[in-house]
């Protein structure tokens, strides 16, 4: 299971943070305003008051062992900058960063940042479906509680019927088109319409059924071959 971190818990940063919790992940979380700590610490337990500046503060966190950091700070471009540097020389794998502007997103690319967001565009529920998944495309909110994805068929469900998927059953989630590797579309597919390898599925659900449905197919060791 993967490890992350979420640096700065401003509203972008809460959001990535919830979003990794409720898909199972383990999540250290820190930000050096005691308020915005509180506000997580209702919801997380790994939680800190730190300085993400602070290559000695960053170490005693295990900040070293961390797959995955998100740099949500966005109110300070320096601290933004050098938090991203400090995990970039720690061994964190892979970095995301939030950027406020162009000329902060070359700086980044600059950095060797691996994902870089725009927050105006890209919400917090979002990115974090998109940073654990390999195989995502797309990623939707159509109501607080529901979303459309689109994600490339895994190779376990190719073969098979929408039947035999039980997608509706199993994940509360369903299956409203199929995209071939021709670029044919198929919408409203029916229940005898096979999967086959190639195909783009469009799945619309609960939040919850598709962190269900992405455990069980999206990020599974198959999907990353």
């Amino acid at each position: 299971m993967k490890q992350f971190i979420v640096v700065g818990l401003g509203r972008f940063g809460l959001s990535v943070t919830k979003t990794l919790l409720s898909m199972g992940y383990e999540v250290l979380a820190i930000d050096k305003d005691p308020k915005k700590v509180q506000e997580c610490a209702s919801f997380a337990t790994d939680v800190y008051r730190a300085e993400a500046t602070d290559e000695k503060t960053l170490l005693e966190l295990g900040v070293h062992n961390m797959d995955h950091a998100i740099v949500a700070i966005g109110d300070d471009l320096q601290a933004n900058i050098l938090a991203t540097i400090q995990l970039k020389n720690l061994g964190v794998k892979t970095i995301t960063a939030k950027a406020v502007s162009d000329l902060h997103h070359k700086v980044l690319e600059k950095l060797g940042v691996d994902h870089i967001i725009h927050p105006e565009r890209d919400t917090g529920v979002r990115v974090a479906h998109q940073i654990t998944s390999q195989h995502l495309i797309e990623f939707l909110e159509v109501a607080p509680e529901y979303s459309l994805v689109e994600i490339y068929a895994p190779p376990s469900m190719c073969g098979k019927s929408l039947k035999q998927l039980k997608m509706r059953a199993s994940y509360g989630c369903n299956i409203i088109a199929i995209r071939t590797k021709d670029n044919q579309m198929n919408i409203s597919p029916t229940a005898d319409d096979q999967i086959s390898h190639g195909d783009i599925l469009v799945i619309i659900g609960s939040n919850k059924g598709i962190a269900h449905l992405e455990k069980r197919y999206v990020r599974t060791k198959e999907m990353l071959k």
